[in-house]
């Protein structure tokens, strides 16, 4: 059972990474400031170090905060289906929905890195990976099932193959090196497909019906995965 105190600190960090989020959207990552925070806080900004000690700081708990969001989005929209085409189909249009909702919290993760800061790996990488570790989850339950075509390359992939060995055992699949290599573009054109979308790298006014078009490109990526 958490004490009062606890209580208190974990309200005003939930606070803080609100408002952290709204000055995010106005001002943009480069731009955040914990004095502003406190400032809309309604406190001294020296109250705010007492939780925050730094920009850094109040930058990683926006990126957690935005992994874990879109991490939660993802499994709550994917864990109850069955069909590992519908589960790759749902994992992207939530990911696209989300970045689309959330410009500013999708860009702090996949845009531009922000000047002079650098994400902690023991705080970020649990969050960060969650996507592709569902990612991995869903073309896994597929090769273990028989719903992952097998297409044999004429391109050599030994030279990445120790790589392979520690993503099988990080992610605990036993997919072989050309399946796990499919899905690493797969896992990149999604990416690029969302970003090209929430960043507008399309043009406002090239396509007017990019629901279509993303559905397009996720039925590719279904193809080019080998999910049946």
């Amino acid at each position: 059972m958490t004490t009062p105190r606890e209580r208190a600190r974990a309200r005003t960090l939930a606070d803080i990474t609100r408002i952290g989020r709204e000055h995010l959207a106005v001002d943009g990552a480069a731009a955040l400031s914990l004095r502003a925070v406190a400032r809309d806080l309604g406190v001294v900004s020296s109250a705010v170090y007492r939780y925050v000690k730094s920009r850094d700081e109040l930058l990683t708990l926006l990126v957690v905060d935005a992994y874990t969001e879109l991490g939660d989005e993802v499994d709550e929209a994917v864990d109850a289906l069955d069909s590992p085409i519908e589960k790759f189909l749902v994992l992207g249009r939530t990911v696209r929905a989300w970045g689309l909702r959330e410009p500013a919290g999708y860009a702090l993760l996949f845009g531009s890195p922000v000047p002079g800061y650098h994400a902690p790996a023991e705080h970020t990488t649990g969050p960060g990976t969650r996507v592709i570790a569902k990612l991995v989850e869903i073309f896994d339950a597929a090769w273990r099932s028989g719903r992952l075509v097998e297409r044999p390359t004429t391109v050599s992939l030994t030279g990445l193959h120790q790589n392979f060995v520690e993503v099988r055992n990080e992610m605990g699949t036993n997919m072989p090196d050309e399946a796990l290599a499919r899905g690493v573009l797969v896992w990149a054109s999604l990416f690029g497909a969302v970003s090209f979308d929430v960043f507008d790298q399309y043009g406002s006014s090239t396509f007017s019906a990019r629901d279509q078009l993303f559905e397009h490109q996720l039925a590719l990526l279904v193809e080019l995965a080998g999910l049946t």
